[in-house]
């Protein structure tokens, strides 16, 4: 039947075969053939193996089972393990006379056996793990593995039969008893303590008989006594040494042998190795075993094979949170794996390289990713420069070395930069006045080799925008810089090329019309050439160029008294603001909030998307952590006033948009009299003039309107105004909420309402510290759900001294659009160093006060 099957040259060949086989064992099995019984089960597990159905000849193996002859009973047992399962009721036999036969019961019991089985036949498994034959112990202690991983309870019954094969001679039962000690200690804090007290000086007497054990042709490997018997102890012993400092000390020397005179040339020595570090790690502190285990690892990444390499980048990962500067000693052997052919062995590579990173070594080990950019396989340079941002971004020590670095990663690999770090580039470069000039010099040179580099042409023309007089004129040269000579109308042919590149995208084109807009007013001698180059795209298909075009054009044309207000250079941003606004924000929160106490500290290394891992909501708000830097450039609040439901609102006229410009309040339902009107009104009357947000307020008619913010009116009219805004009443006041609280922190939480705004909620957040040591770099953030908008100031300071002895106030403005509906929650997040130490703390505030 196999070579027939074998034979076959198609699908439906091999088909045809199994049908015509399993016709034949039909029929054998209705006439009860005894003689040909056992060789059709084995039919029929070849025919299960390639995947067909057999369970009309299953009840066969049961039949097997109960003949007499031994064959049978094999064909039976096998037979029984492959095409039955746990789920069928089978009577095993184990207390035959016959020793083989109990072996095949073991064997069975020990591939299918549930957990009422293993209830029922527990006592007998652990009868045989004393029986004489060395064979049947074995398979007695590979079953009793099954029995405790059904069934934990039955654990304590194996403990002293496990612990008594750990002095067989015999290295087949002495390895199942290991075993089985093993997943004991896994399963049982009882044969844990046991085995840790009782065992663990012979555990390590048996290793080291092992490795000073003479030549055994019979377990010999590649010139080691049986490295599988080296790697389980060491399994145990790790799991006996891990959180217990006596057990430790008992190995220690053993490991350190094991450590040094295994040798490495042969795959059964890295085996052992691999295990001994791991062991080494794993049990309590040895500063010198731990160097020693450290140095195998570095000796790992110099070996040919893929594999061992990669499993040592994986251990030292795991080192760095030991013995950091042990890892640091193979920094060069590391960097080299970061340009490894292998893919596997560079990602791996390059995270351990990311850990290893500090202010120290930061600057030659960015130089050599850096230069390995350039040769970089394409697939890679995503990885890669995302570590190379990151590292820059996170050590960097003054702002020109951040600047130089960014733009070498640029000029490499700018398309493969993500869009925030070249925003985070542009916000550095607008804090750093006293490198304008350095800059846009830097990117002039960068573009004209690198011009194909996307985010390098869109940092290059919003820069030249900006500065580009002081690229003509060499303003703000540094030492380290020759002069270049510039004319103004190469500084328009940068961005007229990067606004005619086919490869430039809409970003890109739209940044360079608004660096032209701006050069137009630096260059008054190149005004009608940016203008023609501008009205090229007046029928563009495109319509943000379109009409961008069509409005700089009359900008120049017909607005140039105010042109050059309108272009003048743009306020310098805040980096702290925008490193919280880089926070990234999800699409959509969780449905549900998950319900944690206040405090309740999550772990350090979840991602910061967990922050912002609350409940969404249908009626989205605006939120102040978003990109928009247009509310830090008007210096106001742009959150639009909540809208009733059923309030109608009339067009908005051009009075309407300059209030909404200024967040004085929303339009009213009714037509309101427009600027002029008011004036001469006043005039006319004579009467003195109120607030302009009463004078906008609604008609009694229309009270259903939303009413007007209560934030400061700004008073257009000079000194007008004689009546007094009126004042509301505060309401009850809410009592303060101890926020979080930790072993080092401590957060408490004060309200106060705004009149008239019974949505927006004033927290001032205070801080103390707990500890005898005290708190450095200091960052609080807070994320709320989408129907809530949140507003953040900066802290007081960033320092919290020891034992209380002073606080740090952060003021939080919350806006719920729900109010009524929904309570306030919030996540928090806490950062600061202790002892050079940084720390991460996370919390949920869920018992803010009813009314909120």
């Amino acid at each position: 039947m196999i070579r027939a099957i074998r034979a076959c040259k198609t699908a439906a060949e091999e088909r045809a075969v199994v049908r015509k086989e399993c016709a034949a064992i039909r029929a054998s099995i209705n006439e009860n053939d005894q003689d040909y019984r056992h060789r059709n089960l084995a039919k029929l597990m070849f025919i299960q193996m390639l995947g067909y159905p057999t369970h009309f000849g299953q009840m066969e193996c049961l039949k097997l089972i109960a003949s007499a002859g031994f064959p049978e009973k094999r064909i039976g047992y096998l037979g029984l393990m492959l095409l039955l399962d746990e789920r069928q009721e089978v009577l095993i036999d184990l207390n035959h006379s016959n020793q083989y036969i109990v072996g095949l019961a073991l064997c069975a019991l020990g591939n299918i056996c549930s957990a009422e089985m293993a209830r029922d036949l527990a006592p007998e498994v652990e009868r045989l793990m004393q029986f004489r034959d060395p064979n049947i112990r074995k398979k007695a202690a590979l079953c009793s593995i099954r029995i405790i991983k059904k069934v934990p309870d039955l654990a304590e019954n194996f403990i002293n039969p496990a612990a008594s094969l750990l002095k067989e001679k015999h290295h087949g039962v002495l390895i199942t008893g290991i075993q089985l000690c093993t997943d004991l200690c896994k399963v049982s804090l009882e044969a844990l303590e046991f085995l840790r007290k009782k065992c663990t000086e012979g555990l390590v007497k048996t290793l080291k008989d092992v490795v000073n054990s003479p030549y055994a042709p019979e377990y010999d490997i590649a010139g080691i006594t049986d490295p599988f018997l080296h790697i389980r102890l060491l399994r145990l012993l790790r799991l006996l040494g891990q959180g217990d400092a006596d057990a430790s000390d008992c190995m220690n020397d053993i490991l350190a042998q094991v450590a040094t005179k295994t040798e490495s040339n042969k795959n059964a020595g890295n085996a052992i190795l691999y295990e001994c570090v791991e062991t080494i790690m794993s049990i309590e502190d040895n500063g010198g075993l731990r160097v020693l285990a450290i140095n195998i690892l570095g000796r790992f990444l110099s070996n040919r094979d893929n594999n061992i390499r990669y499993v040592a980048l994986n251990m030292l990962m795991r080192a760095m949170t030991v013995d950091a500067q042990a890892v640091q000693r193979h920094r060069a052997t590391i960097l080299e794996c970061v340009k490894d052919s292998d893919a596997s062995i560079r990602k791996r590579a390059l995270e351990l390289v990311f850990l290893l990173v500090n202010e120290s070594n930061v600057k030659p080990l960015t130089k050599e990713l850096i230069d390995y950019l350039e040769a970089s396989d394409q697939e890679f340079k995503g990885d890669l420069t995302a570590k190379i941002c990151s590292i820059v971004a996170k050590f960097s020590l003054e702002k020109i070395w951040y600047i130089d670095q960014m733009l070498k990663v640029l000029t490499e690999a700018g398309n493969f930069v993500k869009d925030e770090v070249w925003h985070a580039l542009i916000v550095v470069i607008s804090n750093a006045s006293d490198l304008h000039g350095y800059t846009v010099r830097a990117l002039y040179r960068a573009f004209q080799t690198s011009s194909e580099q996307e985010s390098l042409v869109r940092v290059a023309v919003w820069c030249i925008g900006e500065y580009g007089e002081m690229l003509v004129n060499n303003i703000g040269m540094l030492d380290i810089e020759d002069p270049i000579t510039v004319t103004e109308s190469d500084a328009v042919d940068v961005a007229e090329t990067a606004i005619k590149r086919h490869a430039s995208d809409l970003t890109t084109k739209a940044m360079a019309l608004i660096g032209l807009l701006k050069l137009s007013s630096r260059f008054p001698s190149c005004s009608q050439r940016i203008k023609d180059i501008i009205a090229q795209y007046k029928g563009s298909l495109v319509l943000e160029l379109q009409q961008r075009s069509i409005e700089f054009n009359s900008v120049i044309t017909k607005h140039q008294n105010i042109r050059s207000a309108l272009v003048e250079r743009m306020p310098v941003l805040d980096e702290a603001t925008f490193m919280v606004r880089r926070v990234p924000i999800p699409a959509s929160a969780s449905p549900s909030i998950v319900n944690l106490p206040n405090g309740v500290s999550k772990a350090s290394a979840a991602p910061l998307v967990d922050l912002l891992d609350l409940s969404s909501d249908d009626a989205p708000a605006p939120s102040s952590m978003g990109g928009d830097f247009l509310q830090d450039l008007l210096g106001v609040e742009l959150s639009p006033a909540s809208n009733q439901p059923g309030t109608n609102h009339a067009p908005q006229n051009g009075t309407d948009v300059l209030l909404d410009l200024l967040s004085i309040g929303t339009p009213p339902v009714q037509s309101v009299p427009s600027a002029p009107d008011i004036l001469s009104s006043v005039q006319d009357n004579k009467i003195p003039l109120a607030p302009l947000d009463r004078l906008l307020s609604p008609t009694p008619h229309s009270a259903q309107a939303t009413p007007a913010r209560d934030a400061p009116v700004i008073d257009f009219l000079d000194g007008f105004v004689t009546n007094p805004p009126i004042t509301e009443n505060n309401g009850s006041a809410f009592p303060s909420i101890v926020a979080f609280e930790s072993s080092n922190l401590r957060a408490v939480f004060d309200f106060s309402k705004t009149p008239g705004n019974p949505q927006t909620t004033l927290i001032q957040a205070t801080f103390t510290n707990l500890s005898s040591d005290s708190l450095t770099d200091f960052i609080f953030q807070a994320a709320v759900p989408k129907f809530i908008q949140l507003h953040l100031d900066p802290a007081s300071g960033n320092t919290l001294p020891a034992s209380g002895n002073g606080s740090v106030t952060q003021n939080l403005k919350v806006t719920n659009s729900q109010h009524g509906k929904k309570s306030l929650v919030m996540r928090i997040r806490i950062a600061y160093k202790m002892n050079n130490k940084d720390i991460l703390e996370e919390g949920q505030v869920n018992n803010f006060p009813r009314g909120l």
